[in-house]
């Protein structure tokens, strides 16, 4: 494609001609239309999408092979492990698991991939689409993407490079908050029964 010809939507990383032709057949392809025209897909990262990732200590990340067989596995560390690198790019440790290297033999020979984050406190979900790529002989990149204080070995860094990405609304998701989310109010509700307990025993002392 030279660089004075229109360039498709990023949207279309996912709306293939076969997708397009299935909301047709099912009615939502003119509604597709609008909200591509509307709110246009990204392709680097917001300041909001910055902002997000920071808060984020799990998500989803697909590969497959080069015979398209697809594999998803989970991602998880303390929040804001995976990394914004550049407007483009982002970027986290892997840590060391079942060894299996489902992902790794993967992108070896099929370097298109998507992450999928869902944060249920928020009910927020985010896709994003691009290639990916392993790296074990970067000493300094390694160092960036690593997490002082986290008790896990990590074996290589995987590189992302964002084609597009995406939010969808919060239509059934159901709202559940991990122990640091919710440990605030349950502090707030220790601290009202201490004070609820503290005076209950002085009205018993002054009757």
């Amino acid at each position: 494609m030279s660089d004075d010809a229109p360039r498709p939507p990023p949207c279309d990383i996912a709306f293939t001609p076969s997708v397009k032709a299935a909301q047709m057949r099912l009615g939502s392809r003119s509604r597709m239309e609008r909200l591509e025209s509307d709110r246009p897909w990204q392709t680097e990262v917001t300041d909001d999408l910055g902002a997000f990732l920071a808060i984020i200590d799990t998500f989803f990340f697909a590969t497959a092979s080069a015979a398209g067989q697809p594999y998803i596995q989970h991602r998880g560390g303390p929040p804001g492990f995976l990394r914004v690198i550049d407007k483009r790019t982002l970027g986290f440790a892997d840590f060391r698991g079942n060894r299996q290297y489902i992902t790794v033999g993967n992108l070896a020979e099929n370097p298109r991939c998507h992450i999928f984050i869902l944060h249920f406190a928020t009910q927020q979900r985010v896709k994003l689409w691009g290639r990916a790529r392993y790296v074990e002989d970067d000493a300094a990149l390694l160092r960036q993407l690593a997490v002082p204080g986290y008790r896990a070995l990590v074996e290589r860094a995987i590189v992302f490079e964002i084609e597009a990405w995406d939010v969808n609304c919060s239509q059934h998701i159901t709202a559940r908050y991990s122990e640091p989310e919710i440990a605030p109010a349950i502090d707030r509700l220790a601290a009202r029964i201490k004070e609820l307990e503290a005076e209950v025993a002085r009205l018993k002392g002054s009757a």
